[in-house]
């Protein structure tokens, strides 16, 4: 058996066994693939001189190496893992509304909280509340290899890691210098890219040490969604004309009584509905139907992001069998994401009839207002009194009269709303590691990492001053002058709010969240000096034991933790401080059990558990246990079985043990209480009124606008941790009879029991109105449901609306099972080199079932509200082709995505109803007049061009065409699934919403 050297130990790499399975550590498994002897059993991936760690060991990992990164011109690491068939995209640069300044990744569509991001086998500072990694932070320009594990890791890498880890590998003993430059742009000219890195690195005193500093600068702009025809007006998933918010120009207000049809004269009929929203025309006057406002204009296709980073990392020889080694990360990006306008989104304001600028038609609609619950008709005020009352002088005066009612009105003369997340990130870490003998080696080390995140948002209003602004005796002068207040005109059209109005209404607001991480480590692995009687290599071990100790917290200013107080916000910023410790004891064995007998070439076993002891501050001291057991089997060269089977389990965040219940935003487009339904059906009518619907909405109830509901959730310090068990099993082929070729097909099977979570929109709805002729108002499922007190639907003010109701709970399951296919070829024809690289995934199913009795809902392949519950679509299938071909200094690259077909959820239907489907009408931009289903998404194909050309050993030039035939995303509207993931009438995540883009780099070593 070689010999593990101190050079090898540099690579932090273990003893090879067989080359067919390695020792899988924390410390040691990033890069014993880098480290292998390059012998008949390591596989190297096509194109680079990586060798392949899918081919040498018992869990399927997913390899993308530095030179895929460079032909791909990727910039983020988000971008990265975005198109990795098996990867359903999760928050990154295409998400707009629902980006909280970080990017992150969601293996097989289970959660971006469920997997463990690494660099160089090491977890570093988390970025918020939930635990999780900002791939922003990850310095791109130093990473060797992206390896993706599918399956439970937690015995190797601790809690969190239930569907696996991204492992992020940084070059080794870089020597040189390397710079790069980078710069790409869209086709229509917009969403430029600016990117540069520079590493600097060098070996010194005879190559006992090394040395790397990299810096990085990356700079983009944002794409608007007003800039592509296909988004420039916001389209109905359900109608399939022009929608928009409610909330538009001029206001809306509840409180109001109908008019009399041609007239101005309200409608006192005790039998018609007097309640909803209604908007004022040009005429002053409440009428029924309003004009949506068109909010995709100002939202974008891609954040504008800035990121400076620099990364450092040293390792020297103290002695022939001591090394100490360090690693330095700091990172400051800036992430601002843009929507439309903020305003009073259903505020409550209340407003006096002797205001200058309320019309008399709508004075008298306020008046006439039905105050009385039961069948009579009983106005708020008589004719009389209310002409009276427009003639007050003030508040001291006996004729004043005030009427309280919700407003919706865009503050379009305030400009964009715009938060600015701008993320400081700092992580550091030390060891020592060396030989205890020549075979057993030891590693201590530790490490501290900050990062702060704050949010700054601007142009919001406050409902506050709209409620100050709405009581005025004359048009210069506010009743309450205090702050000062400046009289606004509620009731005016686009451009009735002057500047000073503006100011007055508007404040920054701050939000900022901070999280630390310490680890310390130590690990003792290599040889045990036995080996199996069956086998000549001996059996390896590792043995460790950890600590980690987190904190978190959210410090919000008062603006941001005051429900409703900012117009648009989404709900109260509250503040959040937790924290928790871990103690862990762990061990793994790689052990052959048999070798070089017929039928057995190898036959491997490798197994692990690890000891978890949890301190939640405030709350319990959980002990879990976490194994695995693994086989790799291979009868012949040419063939290798190999099976993974886990038990794992994953502990509570700080976010979900320690945010309050809140108010907050979920999507729903369709209230089963709105329009006339409650009118025609008692039963329905009951529920309604239960949940807190006035009785004069009944048959005025509208729809959530913008299809966002609220919702109250939070999570509390008696959750328990998740259970999940993972298994795979899989095959490696590398036929003789076809030389460089390789491939792995391996199942994947994930379950996870006891879930951290909450019901989604369509389990809450069907729970309470699933069957409306058995509902009951006594239901718990539907008197949970609290609604809007003044226009009794499910959106407004979240200081007095509720909605819908879901803290986080442990009565969930989840599950996810498919097939992964990987393949890799290359073949000469003479001067011409051809490599071909096939990455593909078949997606069996991925449920959610949120309770013990509720629905199990299957989402693979299919697209609403409730699917893509934590991410973006989950398709059933999708692969990736990249063909790439040298000629000498010349290398010409095609890269070949395809994204199966995807439906409307049949479920999804059953709740809301179908999409639309027929002739799209005017006012919907490039799809008027055309034949459109937006129950269905066809089968979508990407390809990639890039030239590359090494002018010499220092010099490379890449030139590359991202969407070469500029393919267009499919149009399903707005309201077809989350705020988050579906924009622009699209889904930007999924599909690329930005058009044909041109890639240009240079790139200097020496």
């Amino acid at each position: 058996m070689k010999k593990t050297t101190l050079s090898a130990l540099k690579a932090g790499s273990a003893p090879v066994v067989l080359g067919l399975a390695l020792l899988s550590t924390q410390a040691f498994a990033q890069d014993a693939a880098e480290e292998a002897p390059e012998d008949g059993n390591v596989i190297v991936v096509t194109g680079s001189l990586i060798k392949n760690p899918n081919l040498v060991q018992a869990n399927p990992v997913n390899v993308t190496t530095a030179d895929a990164i460079e032909l791909k011109q990727s910039n983020l690491a988000e971008e990265v893992l975005r198109e990795i068939p098996g990867v359903v995209p999760n928050i990154g640069s295409a998400v707009n509304n629902g980006n909280g300044g970080s990017s992150y990744v969601d293996l097989r569509g289970l959660g971006s909280n469920r997997n463990v991001v690494l660099l160089d086998g090491n977890r570093i500072v988390p970025a918020d509340l939930a635990g999780r990694v900002d791939l922003n932070n990850i310095p791109l320009a130093l990473v060797s290899r992206v390896d993706a594990q599918t399956g439970a890791a937690v015995t190797t890498y601790g809690a969190d890691a239930i569907t696996g880890v991204v492992n992020f590998i940084t070059k080794k003993d870089f020597a040189g210098v390397d710079l790069s430059l980078g710069q790409q742009i869209t086709e229509r000219g917009d969403g430029a890219f600016f990117r540069a890195d520079l590493t600097v690195g060098a070996n010194f005193d005879d190559g006992r040490g090394n040395a790397v500093l990299s810096l990085g600068y990356q700079k983009s702009d944002p794409v608007y969604q007003g800039d592509r025809d296909f988004s420039l007006r916001q389209v109905s998933s359900f109608t399939g004309g022009p929608a928009g918010s409610g909330t538009g120009v001029p206001g809306r207000f509840s409180g109001t009584r109908p008019l009399i049809a041609g007239t101005s004269t309200p409608d006192t009929n005790p039998l018609t509905a007097n309640g909803g929203v209604r908007q004022v025309n040009s005429a002053g006057q409440a009428v029924g139907t309003f004009a949506t406002f068109n909010f995709n204009p100002y939202n974008v296709f891609q954040t504008p992001f800035k990121r400076y980073n620099i990364f450092a990392q040293a390792n020297y020889e103290v002695s022939d069998s001591v090394e100490v080694y360090t690693r330095g990360i700091f990172s400051k990006n800036t992430v601002d994401t843009i929507i439309a306008p903020s305003g009073s989104f259903g505020g409550t304001v209340t407003i006096n009839l002797n205001n200058p600028y309320l019309p008399s038609t709508l004075r008298n609609q306020f008046c006439a207002f039905d105050t009385d619950s039961g069948a009579a008709y009983v106005a708020r005020f008589d004719p009389a009194t209310c002409a009276a009352a427009a003639l007050a002088t003030g508040p001291t005066d006996a004729r004043y009269r005030t009427v309280t009612v919700t407003y919706n009105r865009r503050a379009t003369e305030v400009g964009p709303r715009i938060s600015n997340y701008s993320t400081t990130i700092f992580d550091y870490r030390v060891g020592l590691r060396g030989r205890i003998t020549d075979t057993i080696n030891w590693d201590v080390n530790g490490s501290y990492g900050e990062s702060e995140k704050l949010q700054t948002i601007k142009n919001y209003t406050l409902q506050s001053r709209w409620r100050q602004a709405a009581l005025a005796n004359n048009t210069t002068t506010c009743i309450d002058s205090s702050n000062g207040c400046v009289p606004v005109n509620l009731f005016g059209d686009d451009g009735s709010i002057t500047p000073a109005q503006a100011a007055f209404l508007t404040a920054d607001s701050s939000t900022r969240v901070k999280t630390t991480l310490t680890q310390l480590r130590g690990l003792v692995s290599g040889e045990l000096g036995v080996s199996s009687p069956g086998a000549n290599n001996p059996v390896n071990f590792a043995l460790g034991a950890e600590y980690r100790s987190y904190t978190a917290e959210q410090a919000s200013d008062l603006l941001a933790k005051t429900p409703g107080e900012l117009g648009g916000a989404g709900g109260a910023a509250p503040d959040i401080d937790g924290a928790y410790n871990v103690y862990e004891a762990y061990g793994e064995i790689i052990a052959p059990l048999i070798e070089d007998k017929p039928g057995f070439k190898s036959l491997t076993l490798e197994a692990g558990a690890r000891y978890s002891k949890y301190n939640v501050r405030g709350g319990g001291k959980p002990e879990t246990w976490t194994y695995k057991a693994g086989l790799s089997w291979e009868p012949m060269d040419d063939l290798k079985i190999r099976g993974n089977y886990a038990r794992a389990i994953r502990a509570p965040n700080i976010g979900e043990l320690f945010t309050p219940v809140t108010v907050g935003l979920t999507n729903l487009g369709v209230d089963p209480c709105a329009g006339a339904a409650p009118t025609t059906n008692a039963n329905l009518r009951a529920i309604c009124l239960a949940q807190g619907a006035p009785l004069g909405t009944i048959g005025s109830i509208t729809n959530p606008t913008a299809g966002q509901a609220n919702i109250a959730t939070g999570g509390n310090l008696n959750i328990t941790p998740e259970k999940a068990t993972t298994w795979t099993i899989g095959a490696v082929i590398q036929p003789s009879f076809l030389p460089r070729f390789s491939m792995t097909l391996d199942y994947y099977n994930i379950k996870v029991t006891d879930v951290i979570g909450a019901p989604l929109p369509g389990d809450l709805i069907g729970a309470c109105f699933g069957s409306v002729s058995a509902a009951s108002a006594t239901n718990p499922a539907c008197t949970v449901i609290r609604r809007n007190p003044i226009t009794g639907g499910l959106d407004g003010d979240p200081a007095i609306t509720q909605g819908l109701f879901a803290p986080l709970d442990n009565l969930g399951t989840l599950k996810s099972d498919g097939i992964d296919l990987v393949m890799n070829y290359s073949h000469d024809f003479g001067a011409v080199k051809w490599n071909a690289s096939f990455v593909g995934n078949y997606t069996l199913h991925q449920k959610f079932k949120a309770t013990p009795t509720g629905i199990d809902r299957d989402c693979v392949g299919y697209f609403s509200v409730n699917c893509g519950f934590t991410g973006s679509i989950p398709p059933k299938y999708q692969w990736s082709l990249r063909n790439t071909f040298t000629y000498g200094k010349m290398d010409v690259s095609v890269l070949w995505r395809h994204i199966a077909g995807v439906e409307h959820e049949p479920l999804d239907i059953i709740d809301q109803g179908a999409f639309f489907s027929g002739t799209a009408p005017a006012g919907t931009g490039p799809i008027a007049g055309t034949q459109v289903d937006f129950n269905k998404i066809p089968a979508y194909d990407y390809f990639d061009l890039t030239l590359r050309w090494n002018v010499n050993d220092n010099f490379t030039f890449t030139a590359a065409v991202q969407n070469l035939f500029d393919k267009q995303p499919p149009v399903v509207g707005n309201t077809a699934g989350s705020t988050s993931y579906n924009s622009g009438n699209t889904y930007p995540s999924t599909y690329d919403a930005l058009g044909r883009r041109f890639a240009f780099s240079a790139r200097v070593k020496f």
